[in-house]
């Protein structure tokens, strides 16, 4: 995974590539369908590279999805056996009622972000 973020994570197309040829050189022989899939997806992952940074990690991203699961699989296993369905389904719809509290904070980078999609996205952008 470490090699692979290398590809993702790089600061243009370019750079990329290059790290996506020092990948497949070193996983190709255990795991070639990896650097074949982004080969063959290049046109729709090149598109990615075009936006800065900032944004690029919001789009990558899955630390909310991860958190969310976590979060939601912590409460099941603390009671191993539900009486109902009903109740593990009340269980879970109460965390997640919890966790959403949690989310309404913003994010750090926000106003960056929110500068970028602007100039990106104009006329999605509300005013």
């Amino acid at each position: 995974m470490a090699d692979l973020k290398k590809v993702y994570a790089a600061v243009d197309e370019p750079s990329a590539e290059e790290a996506l040829e020092a990948f497949s050189a070193r996983w190709d022989k255990k795991y070639p369908k990896i650097s074949a899939s982004w080969r063959e997806n290049r046109p729709n992952l090149s598109t990615y590279f075009k936006f800065p940074e900032e944004l690029r990690r919001l789009i990558y991203t899955t630390n909310a999805i991860e958190g969310f699961n976590r979060q939601l699989r912590k409460v099941t296993k603390a009671k191993a056996v539900f009486p109902t369905d009903d109740s593990l389904l009340k269980m879970l719809y109460l965390a997640m009622l919890d966790i959403a509290k949690k989310w309404n904070g913003r994010r750090q980078d926000w106003a960056v972000i929110h500068a970028q999609l602007a100039v990106y996205y104009a006329d999605r952008m509300p005013e």
